[in-house]
């Protein structure tokens, strides 16, 4: 399991990445280099933040009785669900005005008559945390599915490359599909996020919180077994089941059908560029 969190640390880090470009680039526009101390303190918080964060509940999760982590397990899916849904439509919603809002909030942090680094630090801090902390829950829920390495790796790989990227963004002035980028990352998340909310009902069956409609719903393991490479590539991106109950296939399709419909038929208004208004730092 490489390619979703690579996948979901790449768009969450270039999010963050884009926010903090523009801050810096303009704050380097209206000639207030003395600030910049004061962005990269904000970013390093709030990446620490999400690091102890995480590390503290994958530390503590060991210690449950089986019974109890899996509940835990559960709940984490549901939360990952719940963070990814709102990750997908506050994106929606908020490439239309992110510019104009951030240079009105940059504004408001610089006049204040005192602390006017500590207004930035905080700006960055939330901004960059609200990412992180989406992406803690994610992981978390993606690690407790897969014990080994791919994980992980992908995971920081996506970083790495959302910083790279970034960073490009700020001093290359590389002009990226972020449309095409953002609106098709996102229905595949949805995808992502209906396969947690089936893990989460499997989850909480398990703890022995949820025992309705286990009958099976179908079985697929002579036609598409999770031993295969599809199928365990499937397991690992979507949440794929070989024999599924009937409670965890009525949960993948009661989240994922209004999901698409609300994504795809949300009324517009105006004369939006969707996901393309972000604006590459000049």
């Amino acid at each position: 399991m490489f390619f979703v969190p690579f996948l979901i640390m790449f768009r969450e880090g270039l999010e963050a990445a884009l926010i903090v470009s523009l801050i810096a680039s303009y704050l380097k526009r209206t000639e207030r280099h003395r600030f910049m101390p004061a962005v990269w303190s904000g970013v390093v918080i709030a990446c620490l933040l999400c690091l102890g964060l995480g590390w503290l509940i994958n530390e503590t999760t060991g210690e449950f009785p089986q019974k109890e982590q899996e509940l835990f397990e559960g709940i984490v899916a549901l939360i990952a669900v719940v963070v990814l849904t709102w990750m997908v439509f506050w994106m929606r919603k908020a490439a239309q005005s992110i510019k104009t809002e951030l240079h009105d909030a940059i504004e408001n942090a610089l006049n204040q008559s005192n602390g006017q680094s500590w207004a930035l630090v905080a700006m960055v801090f939330f901004a960059v945390a609200r990412e992180g902390l989406e992406s803690v829950f994610f992981l978390l829920a993606a690690f407790q599915q897969d014990v080994g390495i791919g994980a992980p790796v992908g995971a920081m790989s996506g970083l790495a490359a959302a910083v790279v990227a970034g960073a490009f963004l700020y001093w290359g002035g590389v002009k990226l599909p972020l449309k095409a980028f953002f609106h098709w990352t996102a229905v595949f998340i949805l995808f992502v996020a209906a396969g947690l909310a089936a893990g989460a009902i499997r989850a909480f069956h398990e703890a022995g919180f949820w025992n309705y409609f286990q009958t099976i719903a179908f079985d697929l393991s002579n036609v598409l077994s999770t031993h295969t490479l599809l199928g365990t590539t499937l397991e690992g991106l979507l949440g794929y089941q070989e024999t599924p109950s009937v409670s965890e296939v009525s949960v993948y399709l009661l989240y994922l059908f209004p999901a698409l419909v609300c994504f795809f038929y949300q009324p517009k208004s105006g004369h939006h560029n969707h996901h393309g208004s972000y604006p590459v730092p000049k």
